[in-house]
């Protein structure tokens, strides 16, 4: 992942990936009874409801979801990797309310910009963002995630990931942050 620094592995997140990993292999047998053909996704998703309970996958478009959804189960079936959601859509009025306090944090609007966009402009806002945890999911995500049509967007984001389908298969070029390209931008500085 081009980022500035590699942030380790955390030895608690392989242990969690693996206890949940197990209990989604528990889960299984109910998940094929209620659902023979998708058995694994539904295990998948009840494990990793325990592991990450305040998760909130509402607002996603269809896409994002579906996408997310059969990313997240190979990861954790064929990789036994975790992939969480700390943040997918976002209402306008939160996502404004994030972006102000960010002006006053920075001190501008087009330093804000650098992390968080306004309403208008933000994947979150459209329901096509994700932000997932943990960093190797995140890794996992970046190596694998074109297939679902999800990508990361940000040098400065390691989290953030977009539904892009209309990308036919190749990765939308990175930009450095979330505000490059908007009106009022000194690239100059960047």
């Amino acid at each position: 992942m081009n980022e500035p620094r590699m942030i380790p592995p955390r030895p608690r997140d392989r242990l969690y990936a693996v206890v949940t990993l197990v209990l989604a292999v528990l889960l299984l047998p109910a998940a094929f009874v209620r659902d023979p053909g998708r058995a694994r996704e539904l295990a998948c998703r009840w494990a990793l409801r325990m592991r990450f309970p305040a998760e909130d996958l509402t607002g996603l478009t269809e896409g994002a979801l579906a996408a997310f959804t059969a990313a997240r189960t190979r990861a954790l079936w064929r990789h036994g990797r975790l992939i969480g959601l700390t943040s997918g859509y976002r209402d306008p009025h939160v996502q404004q309310r994030m972006f102000d306090e960010e002006v006053r944090r920075a001190g501008s609007p087009a330093l804000a910009r650098m992390l968080v966009l306004p309403p208008a402009e933000s994947g979150h806002v459209r329901g096509v963002a994700l932000d997932v945890r943990p960093h190797e999911g995140a890794r996992w995500l970046e190596e694998h995630g074109a297939r679902y049509h999800l990508y990361r967007i940000y040098d400065n984001e390691w989290w953030h990931f977009e539904h892009r389908p209309d990308s036919g298969g190749r990765p939308p070029r990175r930009l450095p942050h979330p505000g490059v390209g908007y009106a009022g931008e000194r690239t100059d500085r960047l």
